[in-house]
């Protein structure tokens, strides 16, 4: 991947235990860690204004995940782990770069990322902040507050569930827009962005969304045919597959962790991907007739993905954690590139060394 970086950003290859990566880094290397997770069909390369925008005295790190950028391509995602590995890959960096605490930053599959590193090790988290996080219980073939699934086999979440037009394009380069529903270019500015909004780095954001690995171990991962409606399953390699309910393990366990740090949850007013209607999911596509055969709301309702962010989190609260909800008016699913003036102001107040 050949995504030029912001003056003042410095890309560097980092070899931890677990994987070999691009790791971009800002600010001063005795400054207060803050790690930037990104999210599906992206890189590190996203979060670059934002790190750049950091107050004197933080340092910026943002690698690019496995299966994403510049990751050794040869290492695959275990998604029987659900995001595990993403996860163990975090705090295998910031062991190697000797980082005890640091503040975390995630998202959209980044937020979920975030989630299981606050679970899996809370002592290490100064503060979290999750950007229209994925929810904690898993994409697509879920319903209710508490994440049931639809089905036993969790049929309609996986790698499946991607139109697989999209994928090719990627592996393909496509730079065009000629495919209304599958262009990486199109999907890019329909759906990452409000329109008509457009970033001045698209080209660079477009190469970044790009970068996936992509195949059947990769992106967007295997399947298994189904029994049940939309008639596929989820496989056990890739992103898809680990961030399917099926491996969304005890989500719970998040609000009996302690310590509970302190968690800032910033989403944009009108996602189209991270919704309680997303348009990414198959419930909803099902009840707008776009998929035939849905078998209707009681069994297959669209996924309330941000009523169960709010109820994991609420959750958290009463069980004496805290958190805080932001929502940035008229920004659909990256509300800091969208208006970082107005993600700065949530998120730099909510820092603490």
């Amino acid at each position: 991947m050949s995504v030029p970086t912001l003056p003042g950003i410095t890309a560097r290859t980092v070899a931890s235990p677990r994987l070999t990566t691009r790791v971009l880094f800002s600010g001063p290397d005795d400054g207060a860690p803050v790690l930037f997770v990104h999210g599906n069909a992206s890189s590190a390369t996203y979060w670059e204004e934002i790190m750049l925008g950091l107050p004197p005295g933080f340092r910026g790190i943002a690698p690019d995940q496995r299966g994403y950028g510049d990751a050794d391509r040869a290492e695959r995602i275990d998604a029987t782990r659900g995001v595990g590995d993403f996860a163990d890959d975090a705090w295998a960096l910031l062991d190697y770069l000797g980082v005890r605490r640091a503040h975390l930053v995630g998202h959209s599959l980044g937020g979920t990322v975030v989630l299981r590193m606050i679970t899996d090790a809370p002592e290490r988290v100064l503060t979290a902040t999750l950007v229209n996080p994925g929810s904690p219980y898993g994409f697509g073939g879920c319903k209710g507050l508490d994440g049931q699934p639809c089905y036993p086999d969790f049929a309609g979440s996986g790698g499946g569930v991607v139109n697989p037009d999209f994928p090719k394009l990627m592996a393909a380069g496509d730079r065009g827009a000629d495919n209304p529903q599958a262009s990486p270019r199109v999907v890019m500015n329909s759906f990452y962005w409000k329109p008509p909004f457009k970033p001045a780095r698209e080209e660079d954001l477009l190469s970044s969304l790009l970068s996936e690995h992509v195949g059947p171990e990769q992106y967007p991962g295997d399947m298994v045919p189904s029994p049940n409606w939309p008639h596929v399953a989820p496989g056990v390699w890739g992103p898809i597959n680990a961030v399917s309910p099926k491996y969304a393990g005890d989500v719970e366990k998040l609000t009996r962790i302690a310590p509970k740090p302190p968690i800032l949850w910033v989403r944009g007013s009108d996602d189209q991907i991270v919704s309680d209607n997303s348009l990414f999911d198959l419930g909803t596509l099902g009840m707008l007739g776009a998929v035939p055969g849905w078998p209707g709301m009681d069994v297959y309702p669209p996924q309330p993905m941000v009523g169960q962010v709010r109820a994991l989190l609420e959750k958290y609260r009463a069980n004496g954690g805290v958190f805080e909800e932001v929502v940035i008016a008229d920004t659909g699913h990256t509300p800091y590139i969208e208006k970082p003036t107005e993600f700065n102001s949530a998120f730099h107040a909510r820092r603490r060394g």
